[in-house]
């Protein structure tokens, strides 16, 4: 017998390995791809989300360069040792500290990259109702242990037994399909097979074949027809806007969080800057009553009295600094800036605060709030999903009857690669068929799918109800502040006016201890209260337009106020009742 040589079959292996290699890119390539199919659903759906951001990336944006930041003033004396935490720090404005948020907040990262989680999953479900193709190969050779044979030696005549060696059996095949979910639940399936096999030794003959096939199996009751076969892609769909919505208004409530904590560590620091000055005035107090008691002038039960309010001033000091030092460091942290950074808030911001009212009345805030928000249109919306998911619920009870069509061709049994011959070809047809005498799942599915779309319409009344409750409880808070800034303005005056008084009168010996004491305290908290106020009803005029929906927010986190629609149209309130319902 002739031997074959294995590298006959090299080609072939190195067919493989190449068309692997062509399947398997790089990483970076799947990367890209991916990025290329979020962005164009997102691009896609932009339109029809208002206020989205258009320039929308997972992509970590690049940090802000703190140290172009203006230089920090020297510490203010009402810090006191927490002043040296401020030198060489930076000043930090509010659009500068909104467009840190954005760019560098672990948060805010977070939701964009489920936003762009939530775009992959429809390009996924997008792509289950195309073509898929598949190529797959295999190849191997296999040795088979030597075998004893029986023989007559040619010289002495005599029967020996020899040991031949085993034979070495080369395999290999290939298979190229196409499978193809067609939208009235049809399941196309192609298929091109090649296999070789040659064993090497002996005469060395491949046997080579081919095969060429076809199946199709379309759904007659169960399953059958668009509406049941297109609800996961319709789904997805709308789960990305529902995304994008959601995306749009988390913008809205994470610029009004960074603004409202942005002013609270400023009024934090003004509280502090507030304790320190009565700090200031109750040293003064007992340096002139120490005076005077030594000029015997003063019993020293009113010594004692002042001291001991030095003494309650200078716990309160203390407690100030270190709520605004522990205030500043949390804000740190939701900023993404590492708490060794050495920031500052510009207290200018604090300063440019004023009542401005919001110029548009509660009667309606309401309507234009239930016409605008992205929440209640989804809200709304996914009682059409949960009513549209009734239908097709009811079909999953139906029996399953598929027609399934079944034809191939395969090549002749030759050496050498043949192509499939039609000649050579085989058929069936048929029908599978389950009567579904067992339909205890799809019968609890289908009374679920019933009380999910009352549930959503319950779910959807709530909202709107809650929707309602946030805007009337906006205007309430933001009446609320602009009296309680009215009257910290006159406590602030009047207090202003008695310790002046009080300190008069304690000067000429006629003044009550106990009276200057009262005055001050009452200084400093109206002053607290008039702060507190002032950043009350800031926040609460952001939260109005944000709950109406008419806040809208640039790239940078900044916000500007929208215009109010006239005639808003609110959505029907509750979507009419599914039709396949009983």
């Amino acid at each position: 017998m002739r031997s074959v040589r294995p590298h006959r079959f090299l080609p072939a292996f190195a067919g493989l390995l190449l068309a692997a290699a062509a399947a398997g890119c790089s990483s970076k390539y799947w990367r890209k791809s991916a990025d290329r199919d979020a962005s164009r659903l997102l691009q896609e759906k932009f339109p029809a989300v208002p206020n989205m951001d258009t320039n929308f990336s997972v992509e970590t944006p690049d940090p802000l360069r703190l140290e172009n930041l203006p230089a920090a003033p020297e510490p203010g004396e009402f810090l006191g040792t927490e002043g040296a935490a401020e030198q060489g720090a930076r000043v930090l404005n509010l659009p500068t500290a909104l467009d840190l948020a954005v760019r560098q907040s672990r948060e805010f990262q977070n939701r964009r990259e489920l936003l762009f989680l939530e775009a992959l999953s429809l390009s996924l479900s997008r792509w289950q109702l195309t073509p898929i193709f598949g190529l797959t190969g295999n190849g191997g050779i296999q040795s088979f242990a030597p075998v004893q044979v029986q023989g007559t030696d040619p010289v002495t005549g005599q029967q020996v037994t020899a040991l031949r060696n085993g034979n070495k059996l080369a395999t290999g095949g290939a298979r190229f399909g196409v499978n193809w979910l067609l939208a009235t639940g049809a399941r196309l399936s192609t298929d091109f097979t090649a296999d070789f096999l040659q064993v090497i030794a002996g005469n060395g003959t491949p046997n080579t074949g081919s095969r060429l096939g076809a199946s199709l199996s379309q759904p007659l009751l169960r399953g059958a027809g668009f509406k049941a076969n297109l609800e996961s892609l319709r789904q997805s769909e709308r789960d990305l806007l529902y995304a994008m919505r959601e995306f749009a208004q988390y913008r809205q409530g994470f610029t009004v969080t960074v603004a409202g904590d942005y002013f609270q560590v400023l009024q934090a620091r003004d509280t502090a800057r507030n304790a320190y000055l009565d700090l200031a005035r109750s040293r003064q107090n007992v340096a002139r009553e120490r005076a005077f008691a030594d000029e015997g002038q003063r019993p020293l039960a009113s010594l004692d009295q002042f001291r001991q309010a030095e003494l309650n001033s200078e716990t309160r000091w203390l407690e100030a600094l270190r709520s605004y030092r522990e205030s500043l460091d949390r804000f740190k942290i939701s900023l993404g800036v590492p708490l060794a950074t050495k920031l500052v808030l510009d207290d200018a911001e604090l300063a440019r605060l004023a009542i401005e009212e919001p110029g548009i009345g509660l009667d309606q805030a309401v309507p234009v709030a239930v016409a605008t928000r992205l929440d209640l249109q989804t809200s709304r919306e996914r009682v059409e999903d949960a009513a549209r998911k009734v239908p097709i619920a009811k079909n999953n009870l139906l029996p399953q009857i598929d027609a399934l069509v079944r034809g191939d061709i395969q090549s002749s049994a030759a050496s050498g690669f043949k192509l499939p011959d039609p000649k050579l070809n085989s058929w069936s047809a048929g029908l599978n068929v389950d009567l579904g005498l067992d339909r205890k799942a799809q019968r609890n599915s289908f009374r679920g799918a019933l009380i999910t779309v009352e549930r959503a319409r319950r779910q959807f009344a709530l909202e709107l109800d809650t929707v309602r409750l946030a805007v009337a409880s906006d205007w309430r808070a933001l009446e609320q502040a602009r009296r309680n800034f009215e009257n910290a303005e006159i406590g602030v005056k009047l207090a202003e006016r008695r310790v002046e008084e009080q300190e008069l009168r304690m000067q000429l010996g006629r003044g009550q201890t106990r009276d200057l004491l009262d005055a001050q305290a009452d200084l400093n908290s109206a002053r607290n209260a008039r702060t507190a106020a002032l950043v009350n009803h800031t926040l609460a005029r952001l939260r109005y337009w944000r709950d109406m929906g008419l806040l809208f927010v640039r790239e940078d986190g900044s916000w500007y106020e929208a215009p109010v629609p006239e005639n808003p149209q609110p959505p029907e309130l509750l979507p009419a009742e599914p039709a396949s319902q009983p």
